[in-house]
C-alpha cells in the first residue's frame, strides 16, 4: 500500500543548503558517531524524595522522522529510552516542575504529555493544523502551540488536558516562548513579526523582526526576548517592557535554535547553513565562539546550571553536548531520525 506524502516542510535551512543564500519565499512555505565515555557535568541530579521532582535531569529530542522522543540523563550524558509519540514531532517544552514534556506532533496535529518518571505518553491532545511548537506558560498552567499550518495558537489547559482557546496571529507561526508576567511571544514565520499575546491568550502586540523568524528564545526573569531569523541571518533583540525591538545583530547564515543561559549573558544559536553552534555575548552582540557540531543543527537546550549545551543535528540523527566554559564538544550522542527540537527539564 503506498504511503501518502509527507507534508512541505518549512524549514528555510533545507532550501539554503540547496541553492545557497537564494532561498524564495515560495521554497519557504512550500547511525550517529557516539564520542568518548561522558563524566558528570556540573549540573547534579536532584535530591531525591520530593513527589513533584523526576528521579534526574532529563533531554527530551523530537524525532520528526522516526516519531518518537529521545530522552537522556543530563549529568551522566547517557541515553535512557525512546517513547512513541505522534507523526512527525518537532517541538518539545518542558513543565516548570520537570514531570511532564509537551510534543508538537506536526503530522499529527496533536500535542503528546509525556511524563517524565515513566517516559511514557499520557495523554494525546488535538490542536491546530501542523503544530510546530509546544510550550509551556511559565506558570505551568497552560501549553502553547504554534500551529505553523493554521496561522494560530492553540492554548490547552494543562491539568485538565483540554484546549481552552484558539488564537489567530501570523503567517505560518513557527516557535515560542513565554516570560513569568504570563506573555508569550510567537514567531510568524511568513510575516517577519513576532506575536505577543497575553495572559488571556488574546493579541496584545506585534512587533516586526527580520525575514523568516523562526527560533525563539527569553531570559530567565522575562526581560529580554531573542530572535532568530533565518531568512537574513540575524538575531532581533525585544525589550518586553516596551515591546520593541532593540537591536539587530548579524550572526550568522541562518540561525534557527536558540537558548540563553541562565544568567542571561550568553546566547546559543544553532546555524543551520554552517553546522555551528554560535556562542553570542548578549552585552554586545558580539559571536564569541563557533563550535562545530553535526550537519543542520536545529534545536538548542542549556542545562539548568549553565555547564552544558545540547544541540539537536536533523542531518546527522545525533545531539551534540558542548562544554560551556571551553565551548568544546564533549561527546555526540545518537538520537532517532531528523531530530529537531529539544528540552531539559528544569530540575
Amino acid at each position: 500500500m503506498p504511503v501518502p506524502p509527507r507534508r512541505c516542510s518549512p524549514h528555510p535551512h533545507r532550501r539554503r543548503a540547496l541553492t545557497g543564500l537564494a532561498a524564495t519565499a515560495a521554497a519557504l512555505v512550500c547511525a550517529a558517531a557516539t564520542g568518548p565515555a561522558p563524566s558528570a557535568s556540573d549540573d547534579p541530579p536532584p535530591p531525591a524524595g520530593g513527589r513533584d521532582y523526576p528521579t534526574r535531569l532529563i533531554a527530551y529530542v523530537a524525532n520528526s522522522g522516526s516519531d518518537d522522543a529521545s530522552s537522556y540523563d543530563v549529568p551522566l550524558e547517557r541515553p535512557i529510552t525512546t517513547t512513541q509519540v505522534g507523526d512527525g514531532p518537532t517541538g518539545v517544552g518542558a513543565a516548570p516542575d520537570g514531570t511532564h514534556v509537551y510534543v508538537a506532533n506536526g503530522l499529527s496535529d496533536t500535542v503528546s504529555f509525556i511524563e517524565t518518571t515513566g517516559h511514557t505518553v499520557v495523554a494525546t491532545v488535538p490542536v491546530g493544523d501542523y503544530p510546530f511548537a509546544a510550550m509551556p506558560s511559565r506558570d505551568g498552567a497552560r501549553v502553547l502551540t504554534a500551529d505553523w499550518g493554521g496561522d494560530t495558537v492553540t492554548v490547552i489547559d494543562a491539568e485538565s488536558r483540554t484546549v481552552v482557546a484558539t488564537t489567530p496571529v501570523g503567517a505560518l507561526p513557527h516557535s515560542i516562548t513565554t516570560i513569568p508576567d504570563g506573555r508569550a511571544f510567537v514567531t510568524n514565520s511568513g510575516a517577519g513579526e513576532v506575536t505577543v499575546l497575553a495572559p488571556d491568550n488574546t493579541v496584545a502586540a506585534t512587533v516586526p523582526v527580520g525575514s523568516f523568524p523562526s527560533g525563539i528564545t527569553s531570559t530567565a526573569g522575562g526581560d529580554t526576548v531573542y530572535v532568530a531569523n533565518t531568512g537574513d541571518g540575524t538575531i532581533s533583540v525585544i525589550d518586553t517592557a516596551t515591546v520593541e525591538v532593540t537591536a539587530t545583530w548579524p550572526v550568522g547564515e541562518a540561525p534557527l535554535g536558540l537558548a540563553v543561559s541562565p544568567d542571561g549573558d550568553r546566547l546559543y544559536a544553532a546555524d543551520s547553513a554552517t553546522d555551528e553552534l554560535l556562542v553570542i555575548d548578549t552585552a554586545t552582540g558580539e559571536v564569541l565562539a563557533r563550535v562545530p557540531v553535526g550537519h543542520t543543527p536545529q534545536g538548542v537546550a542549556v542545562s539548568p546550571g549553565g555547564g552544558r549545551v545540547w544541540v539537536t543535528n536533523e542531518a546527522s540523527d545525533t545531539v551534540s553536548v558542548i562544554d560551556a566554559a571551553t565551548t568544546t564538544v564533549r561527546t555526540t550522542l545518537p538520537t532517532g531520525r531528523q531530530p529537531e527540537g529539544i528540552a531539559i527539564t528544569p530540575r
